[in-house]
């Protein structure tokens, strides 16, 4: 594990990478520290443990946990790692489209609490973990409401240029 990280983006196969890069992608933008890992609680649990071993050594800050079908990563972190919070990011899977996932990582004992997102929801884990460090830094505190605020600016964009064009008119400039 990398020293003095704020988050730990793991996930359970290389397959979860192509969603999960949202994570590092907005994690980036915002400047905080990250590092992105592929372990499977099934398949190599011992590297599983060591690594939640080296998180309570090196006090990250938050966990986000990508995986799919039985999903038992953000869980299994929340347990083992039990003072970090851990946010959990169902992957969609072909056999039941995520569902699977979701129901899995939302479903955690009462004492072991994992914050869940949407399915494939990695940014919005992103944007969590940020929320969660935003608590006592005012440097991402700040940066977290220069994005909202943007958020809220492409809204207004949205409807103003809507109102001037008619709905017809602006589905059409969608295309």
């Amino acid at each position: 594990m990398k020293k003095n990280v704020d988050v730990s983006i793991i996930m359970g196969s290389d397959s979860d990478l192509p969603i999960m890069k949202d994570c590092s992608k907005f994690l980036d933008d915002m400047g905080i520290s990250y590092e992105l890992k592929i372990l499977s609680v099934h398949r190599t649990p011992e590297k599983a443990t060591q690594y939640a071993n080296e998180l309570k050594e090196n006090n990250v800050k938050v966990i986000i946990a990508g995986a799919g079908g039985a999903a038992h990563l953000p869980g299994v972190f929340a347990a083992m790692v039990p003072t970090v919070p851990v946010i959990g990011v169902p992957i969609y899977t072909k056999t039941l489209g995520g569902v699977d996932s979701l129901y899995s990582i939302v479903q955690m004992p009462s004492g072991i609490p994992v914050a869940t997102v949407a399915i494939n929801g990695a940014k919005n884990a992103a944007i969590l973990a940020t929320s969660i460090l935003a608590v006592g830094n005012e440097s991402i505190k700040n940066k977290l409401e220069d994005f909202k605020n943007s958020l809220k600016e492409a809204v207004s964009k949205k409807d103003e240029k809507m109102q001037q064009l008619g709905v017809d008119a602006y589905l059409d400039s969608m295309k």
